[in-house]
């Protein structure tokens, strides 16, 4: 488990800030739309975790239907996107381009000192403990390409590799001098068991098919070469408290996993889970904010006012850090060996 009580503390708006965000939601309205106009095609699946069809309940955001699995509780977008869709989303999305342009750049000293350092040390921790090689790491969906750049400092591996999609971000990759492949995932052409490890973060919630992408990701791996993934998790406090007001449930995001459904699937994939962590630290901040904004009544529930509320400044941070350290938070992280 990873300790999260000397990770640097932080709030949402470090990483989300609030004078920039205001014109992040029309464009993600406006890529929703992009989408929509494929309704008639989308694809009815069963759960893309453990196969089931047993839907608990359903609601829907953005025009998009989310069920919840009734074996795994693992929610899901059903009927969802085609692949070809969500690559014509990814390349034209207002959202992702408004975000390389703004959001990352104005919190880019943030999330590289507080998200960013810290994965770069705990996954070489990881490679260490479970000993796996460091000739190639590869980041699928490299994004603003911090995190690469940053592995890329410390002179570990001999090759590091960004795989990012969306032509925007992928530019901000190439000019942190990281080698780029602009392409969706399942179409880059690497050849198989030549990396020692591949980072995930935030890319398993959009993906049409998680199990496919899993297999992918096995055989390009090396023998014991280590796949460490990092998504939302709907099992976490402000999931379980927010319900569908969680900020999780965003367009794009087709599949909001828990700690067992997500290792249960990596295990059916070929991998053995070697590490789970929820190193979220925003969990009880976001249940924070709903509260304050009217969104959220906690008067049937004094002992979680007097935590978030009443007693903030004295708790609001202990709190978080019991959520994480306890495998509670709604942000979580898997490590897995092949096989």
């Amino acid at each position: 488990m990873i300790e999260t009580d000397n990770i640097l503390p932080f709030l949402e708006n470090d990483i989300r800030p609030d004078i920039v965000m205001v014109g992040q939601r029309q464009r993600t309205l406006n890529d929703a739309k992009l989408l929509l106009k494929y309704e008639h095609q989308f694809v009815e699946i069963a759960c893309p975790a453990c196969g089931s069809r047993n839907e608990a309940q359903n609601f829907k955001r953005y025009g998009f239907r989310y069920a919840s699995c009734g074996m795994c509780h693992t929610i899901y977008v059903n009927p969802r996107p085609r692949p070809d869709h969500l690559a014509e989303y990814y390349v034209k999305s207002e959202d992702w381009a408004y975000w390389n342009k703004y959001v990352f750049p104005a919190s880019e000293k943030a999330r590289r000192e507080k998200l960013f350092l810290p994965r770069v040390n705990a996954l070489l921790e990881m490679c260490k403990r479970f000993e796996t090689a460091t000739r190639t790491i590869a980041e699928v969906g490299a994004g603003f390409g911090i995190f690469c750049e940053e592995i890329k400092k410390v002179r570990v591996f001999d090759r590091v590799l960004a795989i990012e999609p969306s032509p925007d971000l992928a530019r901000s990759c190439r000019e942190r001098g990281i080698e780029t492949l602009e392409q969706p995932f399942e179409n880059v052409a690497i050849a198989d068991a030549s990396l020692d490890v591949l980072a995930c973060f935030e890319v398993i919630e959009h993906l049409y098919d998680p199990q496919a992408f899993l297999k992918k990701c096995k055989a390009l791996l090396s023998s014991g070469g280590l796949l460490v993934i990092s998504s939302p998790n709907a099992a976490g406090f402000d999931s379980v408290v927010l319900g569908e007001k969680w900020n999780a449930i965003d367009l794009g995001h087709l599949n909001l996993f828990n700690l067992d459904s997500l290792s249960a699937l990596l295990q059916v994939s070929g991998f053995r889970v070697v590490q789970q962590a929820t190193p979220g630290r925003l969990d009880a901040e976001l249940v924070r904010k709903e509260v304050l904004d009217g969104a959220l009544d906690l008067t049937e529930q004094p002992f979680l006012r007097q935590i978030l509320i009443d007693r903030w400044q004295e708790t609001g941070l202990a709190f978080q850090s019991f959520l994480s350290n306890n495998l509670l938070s709604s942000h979580m992280l898997v490590a897995a060996q092949k096989l």
